[in-house]
């Protein structure tokens, strides 16, 4: 077997390694064709397989009726923040969104482009910590709002929204959910659309996933260019030009084995696991693992820390973890510090062998 270390990489991230093992299994004929799915004809009868399984798939591990169009689009997430608006408001339309950390500023930024936009709530303090997610009563809401916009976790941050939301009648929920979609269960009754870059918990870089229901999608201008067009987009199946297949294709095999697992519910138990043990052993030393981020607020795929503020400690605490086999730990650029992303395919195992050598480097480093 080849050597694979730990991956706590924020993204691109972790794969599940039967999902990879299949793919290997496959790379050279799929399916009796001869052909790589990245040979495959994107219009054809061996792919369009393919993609309708993986559309299936999604909406049934998130309990998505026929009123929801699924869409595999390039770009990333971030191409999401100017799509969004220019599809709904179109220049004069109403928004309003929360800002919880850096991406979700983004997102402002790009649809102030389009529209009147009112941020309903900033989480940012003095600094320019984002360290809590703001409750309903924090919220200042429009009720002449398209949409409410809210990032659900914040990778740099390390914070995530447990309770989501709830807009004003006739107002809809839209949501960035780049790094937690399937980690659990959501409700998404509330929601007009909903957005997420693949490889977090769902796949490799390169397909954003947009999930719209058709009354949301029934309010996008006609007057957009067509490759930003919703409509077109839902029209066409997401073919409309060649998309991003071979990112679909391990998009597919992640969510069968997400249902091989047992679906949200096994996955929801496993994460609070995993993030349970994780600030357990943060929380146990506090004078050494300094977490500033509300105990209400922590996400469950992004775990983020100092160590005693000391910069030269935290980077020799990365180094020596990646020669042990534990990668990806850096905090972001923009904070520092150390962080541990823990989606869907990271294993109990794995946080076990994390904690273990934060133990030992706690103790060889006073």
């Amino acid at each position: 077997m080849a050597h694979r270390v730990h991956c706590f990489n924020p993204g691109p991230a972790q794969l599940p390694l039967p999902v990879l093992e299949a793919v290997q299994a496959e790379m050279l004929d799929f399916n009796g064709s001869g052909m790589s799915v990245m040979e495959l004809s994107h219009r054809s009868p061996e792919y369009a397989t393919v993609h309708a399984e993986a559309k299936q798939d999604f909406k049934d591990l998130l309990g998505l009726g026929d009123n929801w169009h699924i869409l595999f689009l390039p770009g990333g997430s971030s191409t999401q923040f100017f799509h969004l608006p220019n599809n709904i408001l179109n220049g004069s339309g109403k928004a309003d969104y929360v800002s919880t950390g850096s991406w979700s500023k983004k997102a402002i930024k790009e649809a102030k482009r389009f529209g009147d936009i009112h941020v309903a709530h900033d989480a940012a303090n003095a600094d320019g910590q984002f360290l809590y997610i703001p409750k309903q009563d924090e919220l200042n809401l429009r009720p002449d709002a398209k949409y409410l916009h809210i990032t659900t976790n914040n990778t740099i941050a390390g914070t995530q929204w447990h309770t989501l939301p709830t807009p004003p009648k006739g107002v809809w929920l839209a949501a960035d959910m780049c790094s937690d979609l399937f980690w659990r269960k959501f409700d998404f009754e509330p929601f007009g659309m909903f957005y997420a870059s693949a490889q977090k918990n769902m796949g490799p870089a390169g397909v954003t996933i947009v999930a719209i229901r058709d009354e949301f999608l029934a309010l996008c201008s006609d007057d957009v260019p067509t490759m930003v067009s919703y409509k077109v987009q839902a029209d066409k199946d997401s073919l409309f030009n060649t998309g991003p297949t071979f990112p679909i294709y391990v998009v597919g095999k992640v969510l069968k084995w997400l249902k091989g697992l047992g679906g949200l519910d096994v996955m929801e138990q496993m994460n609070t696991e995993k993030a349970t043990m994780l600030y357990d052993a943060l929380d146990a030393r506090p004078d050494y693992w300094m977490t500033s981020v509300r105990k209400d607020s922590r996400s469950y795929m992004n775990a983020v820390w100092r160590i005693k503020n000391d910069e030269n400690l935290e980077k020799k605490f990365v180094t020596e973890a990646k020669a042990a086999g534990l990668v990806g730990l850096k905090g972001h650029r923009s904070v520092g510090g150390i962080r541990a992303s823990i989606y869907n395919a990271v294993s109990k195992d794995g946080v076990r062998k994390l904690i273990d050598f934060m133990e030992a480097f706690a103790k060889a480093n006073p």
